[in-house]
């Protein structure tokens, strides 16, 4: 397998297929590059190179017992850009994804980067703090610690239906479906995946939205209830110059898998314009 050693030597697989322009995409919390089953073949067979890697602790990357920063974390993104000689690049982050891209334009200047797009995404700053008061309560990250630590596996389980947006009597995407992202959850490390979330809700990257200085694309739905769209999807957009938002009405917060053939189709338009 493929895989790419980062400053501190973490070895981190990737995959990379087709060729043109390429994208990088970045994965969300608790899964690993295999989420993007139905956006990586539609972008590399729309003629575009497409790169998706495991974050460290997660998926087929070494499960490091530190690193779980956004400054190690953006540094692992350089390192795999780094690695491929990647120049006019696009960056899709989907959820805490969409950190790895906010603290690698502001510390790293965005070198290589020509082209951002937020897909669900945890910036600008999710806590709820006396000048962020519309952020999510630290109660209920401790909750999600709590719970991962107590039973991953349950806590997942259930983490999954708010994930997809999961009803009483209907369901966007297939049991088997939750099943299988269930399955990718559990293989990442339990540090990892405590820590991430303690990275994702506490990291304020208000200040490294000014380092968006290319076309920058924010997608996010306004019934998603695991990263509310009006401190995150709506609060980046403004905070980014000349950000387009794209707002997908009653979508929960999966859209790579509940609105997948729309995404697609917004990410190819935006991506090769």
């Amino acid at each position: 397998m493929p895989f790419i050693a980062a400053q501190d030597g973490a070895q981190l697989f990737f995959k990379d297929w087709g060729s043109g322009r390429p994208v990088v995409l970045i994965h969300g919390w608790p899964l690993d590059a295999d989420m993007w089953e139905f956006q990586q073949p539609a972008l590399t067979e729309a003629g575009l190179r497409t790169i998706a890697y495991d974050r460290r602790g997660f998926g087929r990357s070494d499960q490091t017992w530190d690193g779980y920063d956004y400054d190690t974390l953006a540094d692992d993104l350089k390192s795999v850009l780094d690695a491929l000689d990647l120049q006019d690049v696009a960056l899709v982050g989907f959820s805490m994804g969409g950190g790895e891209i906010a603290r690698y334009m502001s510390r790293h200047g965005g070198a290589r980067v020509s082209r951002a797009v937020l897909v669900s995404a945890v910036t600008p700053y999710m806590l709820k703090t006396a000048d962020n008061p519309e952020g999510v309560d630290a109660s209920v990250f401790d909750g999600m610690i709590d719970g991962l630590k107590k039973d991953r596996p349950n806590f997942m389980a259930t983490f999954a239906k708010t994930f997809f947006g999961v009803g009483m009597l209907s369901s966007p995407v297939s049991s088997d479906l939750i099943q299988w992202t269930g399955n990718l959850a559990m293989l990442a490390s339990p540090k990892a995946t405590t820590a991430c979330v303690t990275a994702f809700a506490e990291t304020d990257f208000r200040a490294d939205m000014g380092a968006f200085t290319v076309p920058t694309l924010v997608i996010h739905g306004d019934d998603d209830r695991t990263v509310p769209i009006d401190v995150s999807g709506k609060a980046a957009a403004a905070a980014i110059s000349g950000a387009k938002l794209v707002v997908y009405e009653g979508a929960p917060h999966a859209l790579p898998f509940t609105h997948a053939d729309r995404l697609n189709g917004d990410l190819i338009t935006f991506l090769k314009g």
